[in-house]
């Protein structure tokens, strides 16, 4: 999986420049009309007129600075708040799933991993912890905890932390990758580019995609939830929540990030890999 990502910005703005247009004042010439009366009498009318109007405009003023309050404005048209019956749909799926997965800091680099059961043991790529021997996961409430490598299997690219605090963790439950079908939705979660607790939706774009994976050419679900690096050791859930994949690789562009092409390790392969490693 890519290691590296580029930050691009949108650019600066361009575009036609603009100017107000100039305004032109018209002063009406005084043309004299059949039966118009003098300009004389229009004058004193003009004046009258804003001698009774000031009077007013002091009347209203005294009046409003006696205590009266400005009228309020009125208020932007909302919608109405939903009802308080919890989360739904992808949501409640993100928040159940949220608690089970961490992220994985090494000396090199590191990426995400979830909870595979109530003893300590996390899953997540051979690539991330690179060889090495040791770990910190950082869980969803940003508590750090140390954790040690049992065990890695390069050619299935996986591997399986173990920390001493297993109460701390929560475990996934993982689910049938077996059940899959092309079109169904699914949900990547990890920590990419360092941005823990990070939700990706999309839904199952291929099945079997042979790929390399690890050391060797594996099949792997392929997915359009969005895959970056950081990403890899975390877990692909379905709507339900249950754990169908490992996401490990993502096919990118020259300048790298996800275009929308991602794979993943299937959950009833990766298993049994996680259970053999546990074991010994």
């Amino acid at each position: 999986m890519v290691l590296e990502a580029a930050m691009r910005g949108l650019g600066s703005p361009r575009g036609p420049e603009f100017v107000l247009p100039p305004v032109v004042t018209t002063v009406p010439q005084d043309l004299p009309q059949k039966g118009a009366p003098p300009k004389g009498r229009l004058l004193v009318a003009a004046a009258l007129v804003a001698a009774l109007t000031g009077a007013a405009a002091g009347v209203a003023g005294a009046r409003l600075s006696e205590g009266s309050e400005p009228a309020p404005a009125a208020a932007l048209p909302r919608v109405a708040p939903a009802p308080s019956a919890g989360l739904s749909g992808l949501s409640a799926t993100a928040a159940r799933v949220l608690p089970s997965v961490v992220s994985v800091e090494t000396g090199g680099g590191g990426g995400s991993g979830f909870v595979v059961d109530g003893r300590g043991h996390i899953l997540t790529n051979a690539h991330v912890i690179r060889g090495g021997d040791r770990a910190t996961v950082v869980l969803s409430d940003g508590r750090r905890i140390n954790a040690r490598v049992i065990g890695e299997d390069d050619d299935e690219d996986l591997a399986v932390l173990e920390v001493d605090y297993p109460r701390e963790l929560t475990p996934a439950t993982l689910g049938r990758s077996g059940d899959l079908a092309v079109g169904d939705q699914v949900l990547a979660i990890g920590s990419p580019l360092g941005l823990s607790g990070t939700v990706t939706a999309g839904i199952v774009s291929a099945l079997d995609r042979e790929v390399r994976l690890g050391s060797a050419r594996r099949t792997a679900v392929q997915t359009d939830a969005s895959i970056n690096p950081g990403n890899s050791g975390g877990p692909l859930v379905n709507a339900r929540g249950e754990v169908v994949g490992v996401n490990t690789a993502i096919a990118s562009g020259r300048g790298g990030g996800n275009i929308g092409i991602g794979f993943a390790i299937p959950i009833d392969r990766a298993a049994p890999i996680a259970e053999r490693i546990i074991r010994n």
